[in-house]
């Protein structure tokens, strides 16, 4: 499979590519790229906000989690296109062959690691969306108002990113047999749906009280 840098390319090209019928990109990339345009909105927020005066104590802060916020774009970028290379590792694992009890062996060995390969890069996708939307939720409060719908979009997209990220984690982790480290993954995924779910709530009513304000 040729490898293609999607960022690049014009945007259409992966969303056709993304589109086909073929393994990849598949959810995985997809829920990545989501979390990667959650950050251009909290970008866009925090920049719409950084010097204006009436926003000066909070400014370094702000300064602050911008930087942050742009580390995780690139981050998020790179986990686009390693999701794509891990779930081909997937496949090439289970084209091996298997004619001998040797050759089976090491055909079942090679699926795991590809396994767990392939469900770290999803889990990586779901921890970054979920520190992003700690940061959306911080921002409500100390940025310019006239940005708090972008800040709920930037909020939308990387609770959405997260749940991407948690349901190809567990599509992984249905076939992994180190059941130590499936009983560990499946529970961190479940703790940040549930804390990423109560962030979302906590900016869309911090949102609509500010909204209703001004009317």
């Amino acid at each position: 499979m040729a490898k293609v840098q999607y960022t690049k390319e014009p945007l259409e090209r992966y969303l056709e590519d993304a589109a086909a019928g073929t393994p990849t990109p598949g959810g995985g990339s997809v829920s990545a790229l989501v979390g990667a345009l959650a950050t251009t909105m909290a970008n866009m927020t925090a920049n719409m906000t950084i010097g204006r005066p009436e926003f000066e104590e909070t400014e370094a802060t702000l300064k602050e989690m911008n930087q942050d916020i742009q580390r995780m774009r690139r981050e998020f970028l790179g986990l686009m296109h390693r999701d794509m290379e891990v779930y081909q590792a997937v496949l090439d694992a289970y084209r091996l062959p298997k004619s001998t009890p040797e050759e089976k062996n090491a055909r079942a060995q090679a699926i795991q690691s590809a396994l767990k390969g392939a469900m770290e890069v999803p889990l990586q996708t779901a921890r970054l969306s979920l520190n992003l939307l700690e940061h959306a939720h911080k921002m409500v409060d100390i940025s310019n108002p006239n940005l708090l719908g972008d800040v709920v979009v930037a909020s939308v997209l990387a609770n959405a990113a997260l749940l991407g990220g948690k349901v190809n984690v567990e599509v992984n982790l249905a076939l992994i047999k180190d059941e130590d480290l499936v009983k560990k993954t499946r529970q961190e995924v479940l703790q940040a749906a549930k804390r990423s779910q109560t962030l979302l709530e906590e900016v869309m009513e911090k949102v609509e009280k500010a909204i209703n304000k001004t009317h």
